[in-house]
């Protein structure tokens, strides 16, 4: 059985740009959509909805809301398989439970209630660090929502061969028929021979070297599991955060891991991580990696 793609629906202009990018989604890998939308979303935001505040009323909305959003996702794609559902809980429980049978959860960068000058939204951002299966968050410009560019980014940090994420990025590029640009971010070591430049240059070459070794041994049971798609490695210099931000610019998608810690029930997002779900100019994939 198909494991489906799920999208958070909301009614919201984030919600509307998410359900789209995952009709696309699910069209590329030939998956079923399931929306899914929670009856005390605005509870859980601390908003409630302009019709009032008596359960006919939440009801009404809900239906609504489910009822235009499998609209929308049958006109921009009538071959992919809707369905939709209310769950009678927060955004993002309701999410949680969704994704524990899913082949990825999608949202949109915030929800209908939150403030407009938010990064990213408090749903958002718990299900990316909570959730069992990979979360796309899709933010950014129209262009790298669309797919403008061709381009799917991979972050690589300190992982083990074929890992989660390293498997998801590939299998995305794949479908898509786009190249794959796999990144590792190192730095250059601090002040420790600034009197022996000859030390200096040779410091700064190893570590680049082991950057590049790390880069090699994440993506080789991927290279050899696929033919396609092409795979372009990158080293570069300087802080991770920053390197992967400037690749956004001109990507489609940017894939990084996760570690999931065993019995841990909170937040679990690196600070590289946290900062790409804030400021990415392209979608960004969370793909939980168990410790």
């Amino acid at each position: 059985m198909e494991l489906p793609l799920v999208v958070g629906v909301d009614g919201s202009e984030f919600s509307l740009q998410a359900l789209d990018w995952a009709v696309d989604e699910a069209a590329f890998h030939g998956l079923p959509l399931h929306l899914v939308h929670a009856s005390r979303w605005e509870r859980y935001e601390g908003g409630r909805p302009s019709l009032g505040t008596d359960r006919p009323a939440e009801v009404e909305l809900s239906g609504h809301i489910t009822a235009s959003s499998v609209e929308r996702a049958r006109l921009r794609n009538p071959e992919v398989k809707v369905s939709s559902e209310v769950l009678p809980d927060d955004a993002v429980t309701a999410l949680l439970s969704a994704g524990r049978e899913a082949f990825a959860l999608v949202t949109g960068s915030r929800g209908r209630s939150e403030l407009a000058g938010m990064l990213l939204g408090s749903v958002s951002l718990s299900v990316a660090g909570r959730a069992t299966c990979p979360v796309i968050v899709v933010r950014g410009a129209g262009l790298n929502q669309r797919g403008t560019f061709h381009r799917i980014v991979l972050g690589v940090g300190d992982t083990t061969e074929g890992s989660a994420a390293v498997r998801f990025a590939f299998r995305e590029a794949e479908v898509r028929g786009c190249p794959l640009f796999a990144v590792r971010a190192w730095r250059r070591p601090a002040h420790g021979h600034v009197d022996h430049l000859l030390i200096a240059d040779d410091a700064v070459q190893v570590h680049e070297e082991q950057a590049s070794a790390v880069l090699t041994d994440a993506l080789n049971q991927a290279v050899r599991d696929h033919s396609r798609p092409v795979c372009h490695r990158e080293v570069t210099e300087g802080p991770a955060h920053k390197v992967l931000l400037n690749k956004s610019a001109d990507a489609d998608l940017l894939v990084v891991g996760a570690l999931r810690q065993h019995g841990h029930s909170g937040l679990q997002l690196g600070r590289v991580t946290h900062a790409l779900l804030h400021h990415s100019d392209c979608p960004v994939a969370v793909i939980p990696q168990r410790a």
